[in-house]
């Protein structure tokens, strides 16, 4: 009979085995608590990774805090005397805080992951519009954008399309907060087209701009 893995029932609980000492190292934890050797990512959602609950709201101070305290300890500097390998997954662990970090901190993407985590992916760019009063309000909003023809035109309709933004992403904090990921779904999806919306804003009055000077 063959001996049993120790790691085996930690594995169960979210603890994976150390590569160098075989110690249990917790999900996300970029270091092995046991003999300090450097961890690959792993699978590690991005929440777990930063250390922070797993919400829609997220406190930026504590997120911001969280990364660079962990970018610091993996800083090539701090690595230079180690081996190869931990320098190799040192900077693995770098690339994917990174992703961890600039995902949450955006707040459409953050929701773009969270609903994709729970199987309901955002429809991506490209993709056909399927709620017809989202569609219809682009439409109407793209077309008042290109009839504009001067800078106070725009400015104005950029004002009404932050403004949109703004009260669309509190419905999406909303909904991830009653659990209605259908809701967030839908909001999720009109607050991607409202940020599209503000950015071709900023190009019409930039490009109305430099036709005036």
């Amino acid at each position: 009979m063959s001996p049993t893995n120790p790691i085996d029932p930690a594995t169960a609980h979210g603890l994976s085995a150390c590569w160098s000492c075989q110690g249990p190292v917790a999900a996300g934890e970029p270091f092995c608590p046991t003999c300090g050797a450097v961890q690959p990512p792993g699978q590690a959602d991005h929440f777990t990774r930063l250390g922070l609950p797993r919400a829609f709201d997220v406190d930026l101070q504590a997120l911001d805090r969280a990364y660079f305290a962990r970018q610091r300890a993996l800083h090539p500097d701090r690595m230079a005397r180690h081996s190869a390998r931990e320098r190799a997954i040192a900077e693995s662990q770098s690339v994917s805080l990174n992703d961890a970090y600039e995902t949450l901190r955006d707040p459409m993407r953050r929701a773009g992951y969270m609903l994709a985590a729970a199987g309901r992916p955002v429809a991506g760019d490209g993709a056909t519009i399927d709620d017809h009063a989202l569609l219809s309000e682009t439409m109407e909003a793209r077309e008042a954008l290109m009839e504009a023809a001067t800078e106070t035109e725009v400015a104005a309709l950029a004002a009404r399309a932050a403004a949109d933004r703004a009260a669309c992403l509190a419905d999406v904090a909303g909904a991830f907060a009653a659990g209605d990921l259908d809701a967030a779904r839908r909001h999720a999806t009109r607050l991607r087209y409202l940020v599209k919306l503000v950015e071709e804003a900023h190009r019409r009055r930039l490009s109305l701009a430099g036709k005036a000077a």
